[in-house]
């Protein structure tokens, strides 16, 4: 049986690039500098008790394969990647280089003009010089994410069950919007490191929060929760 240990992942800041300070002065403006904090904080314990479960576990690191989100390459431009992105402060990229140095390896997850495109898509929203380009350009991007996240699904499929061998152990990093699990060959039995569902609802409430307070903070208690 194979095994893949499901992390559904809850981007932070440091993982958006030249994206994340749009991001944070877009957050403060929406819903003001306090909760922002409270929301990046959540990450930050999410992430934390991430780290912990992979610190804890007892499972047998060398020859687990690592699966990334985002991640293009496999090999030297791998780890190039890996290493800019702990500078940038990425914790995600932090506890994939913890394993790597135990003995895991990481793998080419995701096609390169795939992921260039829907990047290329969200900076020019961000760029874009008026309200009314901005909102074309928006317009444009909620059309063709669908299609284009579903491509990358399909790839991602393909990638693990191509790589992952009988009896082996993968680890998958995923954003959380990303739908592979019925996609996945049945021989591959799927560890939700977090309930994926949960994730989505804490995400898709974020912008609604006042409307049911509890149970965004029970969501926000069980991201963090080791």
């Amino acid at each position: 049986m194979k095994n893949l240990i499901y992390v559904p992942v809850i981007h932070s800041s440091a993982d958006l690039g030249s994206l994340a300070n749009k991001l944070n002065q877009k957050g403060i403006a929406e819903f003001g500098e306090e909760f922002w904090q409270k929301h990046i904080d959540t990450i930050n314990g999410f992430w934390e008790a991430i780290d912990y479960y992979f610190d804890t576990i007892d499972i047998y690191i060398p020859g687990i394969k690592i699966y990334q989100d985002g991640m293009v390459a496999d090999g030297e431009i791998a780890s190039k990647i890996i290493e800019e992105s702990i500078k940038s402060g990425s914790k995600n990229y932090e506890i994939v280089q913890k394993l790597i140095e135990k003995g895991a390896e990481i793998i080419k997850t995701e096609d390169f003009n795939l992921v260039k495109r829907e990047l290329k898509s969200l900076q020019s929203i961000t760029q874009a010089k008026s309200i009314y380009i901005k909102i074309i350009k928006l317009i444009i991007y909620k059309i063709t994410k669908s299609r284009l996240l579903k491509k990358r699904d399909k790839y991602i499929t393909q990638r693990i069950a191509s790589t992952l061998g009988p009896d082996e152990t993968g680890i998958l990093f995923i954003g959380a919007y990303h739908k592979i699990l019925k996609k996945l060959p049945k021989d591959i039995n799927v560890i939700e490191l977090k309930e994926i569902e949960k994730v989505r609802k804490y995400q898709k409430l974020l912008p609604y929060h006042n409307r049911n307070k509890q149970y965004y903070e029970q969501l926000a208690q069980y991201l963090v929760k080791r």
